[in-house]
């Protein structure tokens, strides 16, 4: 099998998993609804063929190859693996129904612009070690964002008392809002760590062209910080809550993609 195969059966598992989820969640009747195991086995088997086209996609000649399409599925398929992996034992499969198809646009990208970004193979053992410690970082804090989405809906249903339909198919809101915080404190001690890793490599973040993607996820870490204080300090909860959650997320993806964009695609740096 060669790369585009690899990359085309990947994205069809995974828009066969979004859609398993979106009936589970939207279906009228309990019969329509397809059995949970169902769409994380889809998953799984997108996310081995993603990590295959990957594997055979990234490897090039002096490095790794870390272009913003490649960068951009790498982080995907990290996402969804934590997301499945975590699914066996937590109800967050429903989650997939946003970040499997999103998934797929990335496989069918990086298919079609398979630029090169070198990361050497002589790289300092602090650089790598932050690579992929900033990617565990951005692959929990996404899969909280989409929890906090799914949180909003289910809070903005139950508060004009309609618990009927995709709600119901959605775990009690108390245990939505724990994982939630479960998500982000785990994400927040992994940009912790991806933020110190940075920090021993970094030389001249302005002359290295890192000064926004740095100043950024300080943002992003700072944001994240006062809401852990504010839950742990103040109970914060509810629409609170997922503001401070979505708008870290919305910074710490400027950070990691959009400034990886300008410098790649518009610079061409």
């Amino acid at each position: 099998m060669n790369n585009a195969v690899f990359a085309l059966t990947a994205a069809v598992f995974y828009f066969a998993g979004g859609l398993s989820a979106g009936l589970r969640l939207f279906a009228s009747r309990d019969h329509a609804r397809p059995p949970r195991h169902l769409g994380i086995t889809f998953g799984f088997a997108g996310a081995l063929l993603h990590g295959l086209m990957l594997l055979s996609g990234m490897a090039a000649e002096g490095g790794l190859n870390l272009g913003f399409f490649h960068a951009f599925s790498l982080a995907a398929w990290t996402v969804v693996l934590v997301l499945l992996v975590s699914s066996l034992s937590k109800p967050v499969e429903n989650l997939g129904i946003v970040l499997m198809p999103a998934a797929a646009l990335t496989v069918l990208a990086a298919l079609a612009n398979p630029g090169v970004h070198l990361l050497p193979n002589d790289a300092a053992w602090a650089l790598k070690l932050h690579v992929i410690v900033s990617l565990l970082a951005y692959s929990v804090l996404s899969i909280a964002s989409v929890q906090a989405v799914l949180l909003a809906i289910q809070d903005h249903h139950l508060r004009r008392h309609q618990p009927g339909g995709f709600v119901r198919a959605l775990p009690p809101l108390q245990t939505m809002e724990s994982l939630l915080f479960e998500m982000i404190s785990v994400g927040f001690v992994l940009l912790t760590a991806a933020l110190g890793t940075g920090f021993v490599f970094l030389e001249d973040m302005f002359a290295q062209h890192l000064g926004h993607k740095t100043m950024l996820s300080i943002i992003a870490w700072v944001l994240f910080a006062v809401l852990l204080w504010g839950r742990y300090r103040f109970g914060w909860r509810g629409k609170v809550a997922i503001r401070w959650a979505l708008t870290g997320f919305a910074v710490l993806l400027l950070a990691y993609f959009g400034s990886k964009a300008v410098m790649e695609l518009i610079l061409r740096r």
